[in-house]
């Protein structure tokens, strides 16, 4: 192991420990009010993701950006090594716990291509670098649909830099509940 990701996994597990403490129930309405100030195209589909119990939620804020005229689709890990696949949800249908115990759609539900993506995170950088869980499924996903990528996030999920290897696809926007910064 590197140097590099030995310190990135002692950055994720301290990253986990501070999301953890930072998690709120308010987050999601907070985040929601900005939905306008992404200025993503209606039409267009969002790549989403559901949460993870501490993690920071974007769920009123797609329900914003459906109702603004956007179509949501959610990410389904394909396999190790792998980019993510992302599909519709067909009405009356709900995610089930897939791999890694996320939230997914299932495999025969629609396919679709996002034209921009809600990214989860451990942590970020004011340059635009994420800390992710260490699966590269998002990196790998980002280097193949060259699309913008918007990190959700607690304000205080922000430290001052975050070591970055090449295959480290970096963020175009970081929204927290204080609003829309991008880099």
């Amino acid at each position: 192991m590197s140097e590099t990701q030995t310190n990135k996994t002692e950055l994720r597990r301290a990253a986990r420990e501070r999301r953890y403490a930072l998690a709120d129930k308010t987050f999601a309405a907070a985040i929601a009010r900005h939905a306008g100030a992404l200025a993503i195209p209606k039409g267009a589909i969002v790549g989403a993701y559901h949460a993870l119990p501490d993690e920071a939620d974007p769920a009123l804020l797609i329900e914003r950006l459906v109702a603004l005229g956007c179509h949501a689709a959610f990410p389904r890990v394909a396999g190790r090594g792998l980019p993510l696949e992302f599909h519709r949800i067909p009405d009356g249908e709900v995610l089930a716990p897939g791999a890694f115990g996320i939230h997914e759609p299932m495999d025969i539900w629609p396919r679709a291509v996002p034209d921009v993506l809600l990214v989860p995170l451990l942590a970020f950088d004011g340059t635009g670098r994420r800390l992710g869980y260490g699966g590269g499924f998002y990196d790998r996903t980002l280097e193949i649909l060259k699309v913008p990528a918007i990190g959700i996030a607690y304000a205080g999920q922000e430290v001052s830099s975050l070591p970055a290897e090449p295959h480290d696809m970096a963020l175009d926007a970081i929204l927290t509940e204080h609003g829309l910064r991008r880099f």
